[in-house]
């Protein structure tokens, strides 16, 4: 007889995860906006150069309109809840299930607690207010920082990283002595700053207090709307971090059908370029800002990684009661 039936959370943090829970959908109760619930399992999907869904095939649901299509366990509530915006929501959050194939490690499972939540009328400085009001008010973690992509880089790298080249980028990671074997021939100047991202700057975040990183590069816009004015254009793009992890992702949202096929397409080529399968570039998604989806600021947040930082916890299989290695 075997142990691993299990849990891998203790009962005292599976309580303070419930908690948490309680704390956030007081914290938008209080606030008027109101939870949905929408599919898990959709024709639709996030399309992402570096975000691999789950699919499967139609014809496994037994259901004769589904026979022929491709169906994707969804990364992220996002298409659905941008749906309902058109349709007349105005303020809405949603705690649901979310999966990402090939992610898996100390702050990663396949299945995780996604909370995600938008504000129609917000641009991007609400929307990183609300984002902070809510990390104080769940965590008590005293208000956040606010400071730029570009500023972050010049304060723990040194380097202008909206204007350095591959080759100047390469200087700096040599300098903080980092591998690049990886790297040998990448002239992507985007790889080169997730390097320097995820190697330099990241651990240095939200040390003291949370903090909130926004105006990011454009060519690393996802679905975040981009002020081409700017010398260079960024994009309206936030996230957040606290204690060295990164908890969320918000953007004051791109509207414009017509731009978000085109990324669509973009992102499929850089798929294709990667050894990977294309995603659906038309989507109900589309349809729906093509009816009009009104200006708003919406966020994604980790519910796991947020109850990680209340419980004290290193490791996300600490606050899951069955991660994928016992499911």
């Amino acid at each position: 007889m075997t142990d691993d039936f299990r849990p891998t959370a203790s009962m005292e943090v599976l309580k303070q995860r419930a908690r948490t829970l309680a704390a956030i959908r007081q914290f938008f109760d209080q606030r008027d906006f109101f939870e949905v619930q929408t599919p898990l399992l959709s024709r639709d999907t996030v399309v992402d150069r570096h975000i691999d869904p789950l699919g499967i095939d139609g014809s496994q649901l037994g259901v004769a309109e589904s026979a022929g299509n491709s169906y994707w366990l969804q990364t992220s509530p996002e298409f659905a809840m941008k749906r309902l915006l058109a349709a007349g929501a105005e303020a809405i959050y949603q705690i649901c299930p979310a999966f990402r194939a090939s992610e898996s490690g100390r702050m990663h499972n396949p299945e995780f607690t996604m909370l995600e939540w938008y504000r129609v009328g917000d641009d991007m400085r609400a929307g990183m207010q609300l984002l902070s009001d809510l990390v104080e008010s769940v965590l008590s973690a005293g208000a956040s920082e606010c400071v730029s992509y570009r500023s972050a880089f010049q304060r723990f790298a040194e380097v202008d990283v909206l204007d350095a080249s591959v080759e100047e980028l390469a200087a700096v990671a040599k300098r903080f002595d980092l591998d690049t074997d990886a790297f040998e021939g990448c002239r992507d100047v985007d790889d080169w700053r997730n390097l320097l991202l995820t190697q330099i700057v990241e651990p240095q975040l939200g040390k003291d207090q949370p903090q909130i990183v926004f105006d990011w590069p454009a060519s690393q816009s996802a679905l975040a709307k981009v002020r081409a004015e700017e010398d260079p254009p960024v994009a309206e793009r936030f996230e957040l971090y606290y204690r060295g992890v990164e908890l969320a992702n918000g953007y004051h949202e791109l509207v414009d059908a017509n731009e978000l096929l085109q990324r669509n397409v973009e992102n499929n080529q850089l798929r294709v370029a990667d050894g990977k399968h294309e995603l659906p570039a038309e989507s109900r998604l589309l349809d729906a800002m093509r009816h009009g989806l009104p200006a708003c600021s919406g966020v994604a947040m980790g519910v796991d990684r947020l109850v990680m930082l209340a419980a004290g916890c290193k490791d996300i299989e600490q606050v899951l009661a069955f991660p994928i290695s016992i499911a």
